[in-house]
C-alpha cells in the first residue's frame, strides 16, 4: 500500500510539473509543487514530512527546469 501511495504522489507531481515560460520560473514553481506533494506523500506514509518536502522539492525543481512550456504549459506563475 505504501508503494502505491508513493506512485500516486509521483504521478500527481508529473501532472503539475511547473508553471511559467522560462527555466527559472518553471524550476521555482516545480520545486514548490514538488515540496508540497512530497510533504503530503511522506505524511500519508507515516514518514518525516520535512524529508519528503526536501526530496519532492528537488525532484520538482529538476523536472520544472528540464521541461519547456511546449511540454507542459500551466500558464503564468502567480508571482508575475
Amino acid at each position: 500500500m505504501k508503494f502505491k501511495n508513493l506512485m500516486l504522489v509521483v504521478a500527481l507531481c508529473g501532472l503539475v510539473t511547473a508553471c511559467g515560460h522560462d527555466k527559472t520560473d518553471r524550476a521555482i514553481s516545480g520545486g514548490a509543487i514538488g515540496a508540497a506533494a512530497g510533504a503530503a506523500g511522506a505524511t500519508l506514509m507515516n514518514k518525516d514530512p520535512m524529508t519528503g518536502a526536501a526530496i519532492g522539492g528537488a525532484v520538482g525543481a529538476a523536472a520544472g527546469a528540464a521541461t519547456t512550456s511546449e511540454d507542459v504549459d500551466l500558464g503564468r506563475p502567480i508571482w508575475k
